[in-house]
């Protein structure tokens, strides 16, 4: 038996009309004689209205009760969804995250699964009934309702496909797979047809919003087949597998970028051991997480600068830790710039394929664009710019590598 789990998000269940058109989807591997279980999101606009009744309420206070409330959009729509799909003729029953039952942690609002016990949704999928399961949401052992945070639906499917020893888990959004690059800057980008876990993991975490990174995390880990494609297109999508499954491999996969960054410098730190055990320690206590980091030693051998990047999101939160250790680590000048973008050249094939990093580098001196930060890993060059270079950055590296389509 072949069990397939597709995951609509927010646009493709948008009203009632899209929900009709997803449960024809469900419908087509229903009738190819596969097992399906469908993994949905809120109709979209939904979570919002529901965290902002939340905390007119209850204020920023994120607990239990919170999640109850911002999961009962995903309950809508499995129920929706699956009272339609026994309209149509297809058998279909909607599954709570509590009778599965989907076990997390117990931390609110942004939850981590310990464990998925699926021997009865299996054993009703094996007599032909599809299962319709709310994403995002999940159970502890305490029976209180928990959400995953960001990306909890595609986490939720990955998951689930995993549990079930699934063919491919299908991810349908509002786009027809991962491009080289953002079509909307790129006109010339072009549809991927496999890119690599690592590569999509990266691509992820480097700004592109197709997957989260927790999703591509989790399938490589358990050797899950994705496949993005549109809800709104019948056409192949984007692959995403492992390496092995892919015969030949470009230098250069994609271009990522994210505008969200913001750059940090602390400036005449003092140059002794431990300093930046502290610094970076604090940092993470406070769950803030850092990006790119450099250290510059200054002349004499007594101080250093020290920048690194977050997100602009814990920027002014980041200033608050660290004025707060300003007696112990001795700074003297705390600089927070927001008008910066990561731009990151990726690719796996650059393991084994020398000056990928001098082309960039040349690229962007030729078009006037200084590097502030530069990060590297075994398939990834990252650089920081100023923002107002963002799109001219993108454009020249996609044709500088070969990446624009004919």
């Amino acid at each position: 038996m072949t069990y397939i789990v597709q995951k609509f998000g927010g646009t493709s269940v948008a009203d009632l009309d899209r929900i009709q058109h997803v449960a024809s989807k469900v419908r087509e591997e229903v009738v190819k004689g596969n097992k399906v279980a469908v993994v949905v999101s809120a109709m979209a606009g939904e979570t919002n209205k529901l965290n902002e009744w939340a905390n007119q309420l209850g204020g920023s206070k994120l607990n239990a009760e919170y999640d109850v409330i911002v999961s009962s959009g995903e309950q809508v729509t499995s129920g929706l969804l699956a009272l339609y799909l026994n309209k149509i003729g297809i058998n279909a029953r909607s599954w709570m995250a509590w009778q599965i039952p989907f076990v997390t942690d117990s931390i609110h609002t942004k939850a981590r699964i310990t464990e998925i016990q699926a021997a009865e949704l299996k054993a009703s999928l094996d007599e032909n009934c599809v299962a319709v399961v709310p994403g995002f949401q999940g159970v502890t052992k305490n029976k209180r309702v928990t959400t995953l945070g960001r990306g909890g639906s595609d986490t939720t499917a990955v998951a689930l496909a995993a549990a079930l020893n699934a063919e491919r888990c299908d991810i349908y959004t509002d786009v027809d797979g991962v491009y080289t690059t953002d079509p909307r800057i790129v006109a010339k980008a072009r549809k991927i047809d496999a890119v690599t876990y690592e590569e999509m993991l990266e691509m992820a975490s480097q700004g592109a919003k197709v997957l989260q990174t927790r999703s591509v995390a989790l399938a490589m880990l358990y050797d899950v087949r994705l496949q993005v494609l549109s809800s709104f297109e019948n056409k192949p999508g984007t692959l995403v597998l492992n390496e092995e499954e892919i015969l030949e491999h470009e230098t250069v996969t994609g271009i990522a970028y994210s505008p969200d960054e913001a750059k940090i410098t602390l400036r005449r730190v003092g140059d002794k051991p431990g300093i930046a055990a502290n610094i970076f320690g604090s940092l993470a206590k406070a769950s803030i997480n850092v990006d790119m980091i450099v250290q510059n030693v200054s002349e004499d051998g007594n101080a250093t600068d020290i920048t690194f990047t977050v997100n602009q999101t814990e920027s002014e939160r980041t200033s608050e830790v660290l004025h707060n250790l300003r007696n112990e680590i001795g700074f003297s000048d705390l600089i927070a710039d927001q008008n910066v973008t990561k731009i990151s050249v990726i690719g796996v094939g650059m393991r084994s394929q020398p000056g990928v990093a001098t082309t960039m580098f040349k690229t962007l001196g030729e078009k006037g664009i200084n590097i502030e930060v530069i990060s590297t890993s075994e398939i990834k060059v990252s650089v920081l710019i100023r923002s107002e270079y963002t799109e001219l950055a993108v454009r020249a590296l996609h044709t500088a590598y070969g990446l624009d389509s004919s």
